[in-house]
């Protein structure tokens, strides 16, 4: 890890390294540069994908870390202090900032190449249905690797085929192909002095807004004020909370069932007993 280093970064030396845990891909590291800046370093596979991730939010105006050397199985970027807590106004940020990005549409939904959801592969072969892509790309995608993997039984595979054939019903008319940044929980959300510093670890695509909303509950990111104020600015469709929420977290369940099993095929199970029903 250390032998690939660079002894520059961004203009500046590598002072001295820290280890900061480990990620799904391998290890973390904050650099003390010899300006007074940090960085972070993180090693493993598939950062390549991460840098164009952030590098293209960046460019549409969220606030993530700047990439400062990107190349094959090293990733640094500019470290963010995100020390602080989340207060009403950093939800209420929070909400500005992503109803902006969700304003960034595009022709079709998916992305013009794969991403990744945390160390998993995330297809994004564009397609003009907005059912058909998240019942294929991201639903049947999902169960079935975890099916294959011995991750989910094949009752609830088949029941995700079940619901697959009923999201018309279940979701109704989609809102546009809007930019996601695609994993925000609390850990993803950098947070310092009541306001967002950055965003980080995105799994970015095109897709209906909604299913960013409702990951963001499923491990309470934010509360009413994030969406008091995100309402305002991008009003939420009748039926949100009571019944697309649900089917929408069956993707991000599906994601944490392949990496962690245990509870979340409980959680899996009761969203697909009330909207799929039993095989």
């Amino acid at each position: 890890m250390t032998a690939d280093l660079p002894h520059i970064v961004d203009g500046a030396a590598i002072l001295s390294r820290h280890a900061m845990g480990s990620g799904h891909a391998g290890a973390i590291l904050r650099l003390d540069l010899s300006d007074g800046r940090s960085a972070v370093a993180k090693t493993g596979a598939g950062l390549e994908v991460e840098a164009m991730m952030l590098r293209h939010l960046a460019a549409h105006g969220l606030p993530v870390p700047a990439v400062w050397h990107s190349s094959p199985g090293l990733l640094i970027m500019e470290h963010v202090d995100g020390t602080g807590r989340m207060t009403d106004g950093a939800e209420e940020h929070a909400a500005e900032l992503l109803a902006a990005l969700h304003g960034i549409t595009a022709d079709r939904y998916g992305f013009a190449q794969d991403t990744t959801i945390g160390p998993l592969p995330q297809p994004n072969g564009p397609m003009e249905d907005w059912h058909q892509f998240f019942a294929e790309r991201r639903l049947l995608h999902m169960a079935r690797a975890a099916r294959d993997e011995g991750r989910l039984p094949a009752g609830l595979s088949g029941q995700v085929e079940m619901l697959c054939g009923k999201l018309s019903g279940l979701l109704g008319p989609p809102g546009p192909p809007s930019l996601l940044h695609g994993d925000i929980w609390g850990g993803n959300v950098l947070v310092r002095g009541g306001r967002v510093a950055a965003f980080i670890d995105p799994a970015i695509y095109h897709g209906d807004a909604e299913v960013e909303l409702a990951f963001t509950t499923l491990f309470g990111t934010f509360g009413q004020s994030f969406f008091r104020r995100y309402n305002e600015i991008r009003p939420l469709r009748p039926g949100f909370f009571e019944v697309r929420r649900d089917v929408y977290n069956l993707y991000p369940l599906l994601v944490h069932v392949r990496l962690f099993g245990g509870s979340y095929v409980g959680q899996l199970r009761t969203i697909l007993d009330r909207f799929a029903g039993r095989p």
